[in-house]
């Protein structure tokens, strides 16, 4: 018996030439549609895919805007800064007294003349880093320039805290002399 199963089934009788196209057409159709379901499985799992590496460009894209928005942001208020300290800065204020103040374990100095000294010491005038060096501004600039950075000004000598209050109290008795000035 050679042959496939169809000319098997017609010479036995048991189908016709009719039934048998119909068995091969439908045989055929149910072949194409697996195929066709496979096809689509292997379209969904691309765009699957495809959506995957869109999602995460765009997430990529997203922390990059994000990051130029900060630098932009960060560069903006930098400038800001510069134009409030340059255009609210002292100006003449060199004079003979001697002004001393400490900027990272270093002491630094300023000739000034002894209003502005005053000035200094009472802490109506702070000291500022500007670009590459030092400038005066008021206690009003001041104010504006530690809102927006606090290392650009130089901190005011204030009270010594290694020393207990029992000898602060103690050396408040003694006068400091005019002449010295540190």
């Amino acid at each position: 018996m050679a042959g496939n199963l169809f000319d098997q089934l017609k010479k036995a009788g048991l189908i016709d030439e009719k039934k048998a196209q119909k068995a091969k057409k439908a045989k055929y159709q149910q072949t194409k549609q697996k195929k066709g379901k496979k096809g689509e499985l292997e379209l969904n799992e691309a765009a699957k895919l495809a959506a995957k590496v869109a999602q995460e460009k765009a997430e990529r894209d997203r922390q990059l805007n994000l990051e130029r928005k900060q630098a932009q942001e960060k560069k903006a208020a930098q400038a800001e800064l510069c134009q409030l300290i340059e255009s609210n800065r002292l100006s003449n204020y060199d004079g003979n007294v001697v002004y001393n103040f400490a900027d990272d374990h270093k002491v630094k100095t300023f000739n000034v003349t002894q209003k502005i000294y005053k000035q200094l010491v009472a802490g109506t005038v702070r000291v500022a880093r500007f670009e590459s060096g030092y400038v005066l501004i008021s206690d009003l600039v001041a104010e504006k320039v530690e809102l927006r950075d606090k290392t650009v000004l130089i901190p005011i000598a204030g009270e010594d805290e290694s020393i207990s209050k029992e000898d602060q109290d103690y050396y408040a008795q003694f006068e400091v002399p005019d002449d010295l000035i540190w």
